[in-house]
């Protein structure tokens, strides 16, 4: 059993003051970052929104064998466009150098054991987050985008074809609405997990209420989904299974009733 008196806080007291000037201190530090990878985001936006593009421009060139194009209706449409295109870069780049930061500050006021305890959960946050929008982007939007141009007809009604004109901030808006949403959504895990490390729940509880849970996660999935079936049940089965999963983290980390008690 390790001893108590090694699990102190490495940390001297400090006046309020000097707290303020350390939280200004990291949100520098973080906004810098975010500035930097905005820039360079800004630079090659073209390229970021091609990339997000591509699953749209491979089915358009296996359906039509032409080239097709997305539009924009207003002037300024389209550099607004690389403007969220930018920002939405910027925050994903700059995301683990914020953590870090805010890490930095937090940390002095913990114990030794509460560092060791958090800092797994430090380093599966942005793995699940890009797994999650790894599953979105190479597998939820080939499927979801094949759906939807399947109403396209060349005979439309009253002998008009039926084509799709994509514009470039609504399919943008989509696909980041897409990618947040599943890369939090494969959060799930951590926050459950940290629940039941802190005694908040416990694997018990989350088995208790699975049934509800899964209903919940259809719900989830309807909410923040386009309203189509593919795309909804593409984000309520993994979320069922991350549920599943944090069960059985929750019962390795969560508190045992000998040390509860005590």
């Amino acid at each position: 059993m390790a001893d108590p008196t090694e699990d102190v806080i490495d940390d001297k007291p400090m006046p309020l003051l000097e707290h303020l000037i350390e939280l200004r201190k990291r949100l520098l530090w973080s906004a810098v970052a975010f500035l930097i990878a905005f820039a360079v985001c800004y630079h090659f936006s073209q390229e970021i929104y091609s990339f997000l593009a591509r699953p749209l421009a491979d089915i358009l060139q296996e359906r039509s064998g032409a080239d097709r194009r997305l539009i924009y209706t207003a002037l300024y449409e389209a550099f607004f466009t690389y403007i969220k295109v930018a920002f939405f870069g910027a925050a994903f780049i700059s995301f683990p150098i914020t953590a870090v930061q805010v890490w930095l500050f937090v940390a002095p006021g913990l114990y030794r054991s509460e560092k060791k305890a958090m800092a797994p959960f430090l380093i599966a946050t942005p793995i699940l987050f890009t797994m999650g929008a790894a599953l979105a982007y190479y597998f939820i939007f080939p499927v979801a985008w094949r759906f939807f141009l399947s109403f396209e007809s060349a005979d439309g009604a009253g002998g008009l074809p039926i084509e799709l004109q994509a514009k470039v901030s609504e399919y943008l808006g989509l696909v980041m609405k897409l990618i947040f949403a599943f890369g939090v959504a494969f959060e799930l895990p951590v926050a459950l997990t940290l629940l039941a490390r802190v005694g908040i729940i416990t694997s018990a509880q989350l088995k208790k209420f699975r049934r509800y849970a899964y209903v919940g996660m259809f719900v989830i999935a309807a909410i923040l989904t386009p309203p189509d079936v593919i795309t909804q049940t593409g984000l309520a089965v993994p979320l069922i299974i991350l549920y599943e999963i944090s069960i059985i983290a929750a019962k390795m980390v969560e508190p045992k009733r000998d040390d509860a008690d005590a």
